[in-house]
C-alpha cells in the first residue's frame, strides 16, 4: 500500500472537541481540519469504538488524508464510548439517532464548515449513516455507507433467514468488552473514574436483550430504512466486499434507493477498501473524494456517470480460510437489477444429480439428518479480514448433508446475482432449519463454496409471525443464498449441499431433525452474466493513505481457528483466538493490550449440548495509571429455552474494583 507523505494542504488536529447534542449531554470529537480556517464542508463519522486507542491508526491514515483535500473531518464517539459522556444501551437507539442529527447541526453552524455535511463509516458507522439520512437533516448532504445494512432483522448480525446467528453471541462479547472501559483521565481529567463506575453500573451484556427479540418485532424494524426507502433522499455510496457479511445490501439499496447511488463490492471482508483484505485494495479514499467533491462542494467529477454497480468478479479457487489475495477482475454493471444476467435452472435428482431444466426428473423423496457438528467448515457469517476465518473445503461439511451436483460444465458460468434454491420439503419436527450451500467442485475434487443460505421453516411465510411446522407435511420453500460474483470454468461441477444444521455459524434447532426433500419438483436457479464482447473491465489506483501514527509494537498479534475432536467427550470444539497484541501508542503515552478466544463445542448425536462462549481481556496502562477487564459471556440452550450465564471484573492497579455477573433463561421463540 502507498503511503502519501506530502498531503496537498496543512492540517490542524484538535483531539478533544465536547460536541453538545441531546438530554444537555457532550461527546466527544477528533477533528482533523485546514489550517487557514476557511469554511468547508464536515465529513462525520460516527461510532462506539473509541477514537483514543480503537481505531486511532485507521483514523490517522484516513481522515488527514480527507483533510488535507478541503475537508473538516469528525471522529465522534457515541455517548458512553470513548470521551463521550452517558452510557451506551444498545444499538442504533433513538437517542443515539437523534444525537447525530444534534452533532451534524453543530457542525453545520461552525465557522470553519460551510454547512455542507456528509457522513462516512463502515458497519455501525455505516448503519447509522443510513438510519440518520432517513431522518433528513437539512446539512446533511450525502453519505458513504460500508458494511452496512437497510434491515436489521434479515440481514445483520444477529439472524438469517429466522436462524439465529454464531455471531450474535460474538458480537454481544465484543460490545461487552468495550463498554466496560473507562475515558482517558488524560482527555477528560478527574471525572474519569465517576464515568467509569457509571459505565460499569450500566454494563450487561447485550445478548439478553437481543435473544427477547427472536422474530422480526418493533424493536428490528426500528433503524432498517427498508421500511421506507423513500425516506432516504440524499447520494448514496454504498460499498461492500464478498467475504463480508453485508454484501447483499449493497444490491437492495441500489434497487430501491430513488436518487443519485453507486455500488462497490471487491473481494474484501469487513475492512475499508483502502486497507481491503483479500486484495485487492484500491484507492478507495481518492474513490471517496469523488463523492464527497460532487455532494459537497458541487464539483463536476464524473460520480453520476459511473456504472451503478462496479464488482469484482472472482476467479475460481481452491477453499482456503484465508486469501491474501482473490485473482478476478472488475466488471461494470450499469444498472441494477442487471436485465443481462439470465437465470439457469437445474432440477434435484433421485441420483444426488442437478440436471438441467427441460429433463424429465422422477419424484422421490430423500431424507437428510446432519450430525450437531455440520458446519464447522463454514467460518464467519462475517469475515474480519484478520484471521482464517473464511469456509474451508466444503467436503468436511458435505458429509453431513444431502448433496447434489451437476456434470462437469460444458462452458464458464459467471455468477452474479442470488443463487436461489425451491425445495418441497417435510419435517418429523415442528421447529427446522435448513442450511443451503451452492458450491465449485474443482477437477481435483476439491469443494469451495460459492454462496450459502439459512432459513428457519417455522419463518416460511412470515419472519413477524413464525409459524410451527405440521410434521409429516409438505411445504414449498424459497431459500435464497447471498450475492456473489465469480466465474466457475469449464469443467468444474456446481455443487448444491442442503443440511439441517449448520453449527456454529448457525445455533442448532432444539432437537434433531429429519427433512426429506422431495425431487424433481425442486429446484436450483442460478443467475449469470454473458461475457459481452466489449467487456472492459474498470480499473481503480492502488491504495493510498496518509502516515501511521507513531506506535511501538510490544507484543504481536496472533489469530488462530483451530479444531479440536475429542474422543473421550465426544465432543467438537472450535476455538477461535484473536489476540491483537500489546501496542503502545507513542504520541499519547498509551499502552493498549486486549486478547480474546470464542470457543463453540456440541457433541454430534446432542442437540442440547451446543455451547458457546466468548472471553475478552483488555489492558490500558500509562505511568501511574493501570486499568484491566475481563468480560466473559455463554450461552447454552435445551428444547424449551436459552441460557445466559455472563461474568464482568474491572481492576483498577491490579485492585479489583467490580465483580458482576449474570444469569438469564429466555424462552425459545420457534427458533
Amino acid at each position: 500500500m502507498d503511503v502519501v507523505d506530502d498531503l496537498p494542504e496543512e492540517i490542524i488536529v484538535e483531539e478533544h472537541v465536547r460536541i453538545p447534542v441531546t438530554d444537555g449531554l457532550h461527546l466527544s470529537a477528533r477533528i482533523w481540519r485546514p489550517a487557514d480556517g476557511r469554511p468547508v464542508p464536515a465529513i462525520l463519522e460516527y461510532i462506539p469504538y473509541r477514537k483514543r486507542f480503537g481505531t486511532r491508526v485507521r483514523d490517522t491514515h484516513t481522515h488527514p488524508f480527507l483533510a488535507a483535500h478541503g475537508y473538516a473531518c469528525v471522529r465522534l464517539d457515541i455517548r458512553g464510548s470513548g470521551e463521550s459522556e452517558g452510557v451506551l444501551l444498545d444499538e442504533y437507539l433513538q437517542t443515539e439517532l437523534d444525537d447525530g442529527v444534534a452533532a451534524i447541526e453543530w457542525l453545520a453552524a461552525q465557522d470553519w464548515c460551510d454547512g455542507n455535511v456528509g457522513m462516512m463509516g463502515i458497519s455501525w458507522g455505516g448503519f447509522n449513516g443510513l438510519q440518520i439520512a432517513a431522518m433528513q437533516p437539512e446539512a446533511l448532504k450525502a453519505i458513504v455507507t460500508v458494511a452496512s445494512t437497510d434491515d436489521r432483522y434479515a440481514d445483520d448480525i444477529h439472524h438469517m433467514g429466522g436462524t439465529l446467528l454464531g455471531d450474535n453471541l460474538s458480537w454481544s462479547g465484543v460490545m461487552f468488552a468495550y463498554n466496560s472501559l473507562p475515558p482517558d483521565p488524560e482527555l477528560v481529567g478527574d471525572q474519569w473514574r465517576d464515568m467509569w463506575m457509571e459505565r460499569l453500573e450500566n454494563c450487561r451484556p447485550w445478548l439478553g436483550k437481543w435473544l427477547r427479540h427472536q422474530r422480526r418485532d418493533d424493536y428490528w424494524r426500528h433503524g432498517s430504512i427498508c421500511e421506507n426507502y423513500d425516506d432516504v433522499q440524499i447520494p448514496v455510496f454504498a460499498v461492500s466486499g464478498w467475504t463480508d457479511g453485508y454484501t447483499n445490501s449493497v444490491f437492495r439499496l441500489m434497487e430501491n434507493l430513488k436518487g443519485p447511488r453507486k455500488g462497490l463490492v471487491g473481494p474484501w471482508g469487513h475492512i475499508y477498501p483502502h486497507f481491503g483484505r483479500p486484495g485487492p485494495a484500491i484507492d478507495f479514499l481518492g474513490e471517496m473524494l469523488r463523492w464527497w467533491d460532487r455532494w459537497l462542494k458541487g464539483k463536476e467529477t464524473g460520480v453520476e456517470d459511473d456504472p451503478m454497480v462496479t464488482a469484482w468478479m472472482q476467479e475460481s479457487a481452491p477453499p482456503n480460510h484465508d486469501y491474501d489475495e482473490r485473482p478476478g477482475r472488475w466488471i461494470a454493471i450499469p444498472e441494477w437489477p442487471a436485465p443481462q444476467v439470465q437465470t439457469q435452472e437445474w432440477r434435484l435428482a433421485p441420483g444426488r444429480e442437478l440436471l438441467p431444466e427441460g429433463e424429465e426428473v422422477p419424484q422421490k423423496g430423500l431424507d437428510v439428518q446432519s450430525p450437531v457438528t455440520t458446519g464447522l467448515a463454514s467460518g464467519k457469517w462475517c469475515s474480519y479480514a484478520n484471521a482464517p476465518d473464511l469456509a474451508g473445503d466444503q467436503r468436511i461439511d458435505d458429509g453431513g448433508g444431502l448433496v447434489f451436483q451437476t456434470d462437469p460444465l460444458d462452458d464458464d458460468i459467471e455468477v452474479l446475482g442470488a443463487p436461489v434454491v425451491e425445495l418441497t420439503v417435510s419435517s418429523d419436527r415442528p421447529v427446522a432449519m435448513v442450511a443451503v450451500r451452492l458450491s465449485d467442485v474443482r477437477p481435483d475434487h476439491q469443494v469451495t463454496r460459492l454462496s450459502y443460505g439459512l432459513l428457519n421453516l417455522t419463518h416460511r411465510d412470515s419472519r413477524r409471525h413464525p409459524e410451527p411446522l405440521e410434521t409429516g407435511r409438505e411445504y414449498t420453500v424459497r431459500v435464497p443464498m447471498n450475492y456473489i460474483a465469480e466465474n466457475v470454468p469449464k469443467g468444474h461441477r456446481l455443487r448444491l449441499s442442503i443440511s439441517t444444521v449448520y453449527w456454529p455459524l448457525a445455533w442448532t434447532p432444539p432437537e434433531d431433525v429429519k427433512l426429506t426433500v422431495r425431487t424433481g419438483v425442486s429446484s436450483l436457479s442460478v443467475p449469470h452474466r454473458p461475457v459481452p464482447a466489449d467487456d472492459a473491465s474498470p480499473s481503480f489506483a492502488p491504495a493510498r493513505r496518509a502516515p501511521s501514527p507513531p506506535l511501538t509494537a510490544l507484543q504481536a498479534p496472533e489469530h488462530r481457528w483451530m479444531v479440536k475432536h475429542d474422543l473421550g467427550m465426544q465432543e467438537a470444539v472450535l476455538e477461535v483466538v484473536d489476540d491483537r497484541g500489546v501496542l503502545r501508542h507513542d504520541d499519547i503515552g498509551l499502552t493498549v493490550s486486549s486478547r480474546a478466544i470464542e470457543t463453540y463445542s456440541a457433541s454430534p448425536g446432542d442437540h442440547s449440548s451446543a455451547r458457546g462462549e466468548t472471553e475478552w481481556h483488555y489492558g490500558l496502562e500509562r505511568e501511574g495509571w493501570s486499568i484491566r477487564t475481563r468480560t466473559r459471556t455463554r450461552l447454552t440452550a435445551d428444547k424449551e429455552n436459552f441460557y445466559l450465564y455472563a461474568e464482568l471484573d474491572a481492576f483498577e492497579n491490579e485492585d479489583r474494583i467490580r465483580s458482576l455477573n449474570w444469569t438469564e433463561t429466555i424462552p425459545r421463540d420457534n427458533v
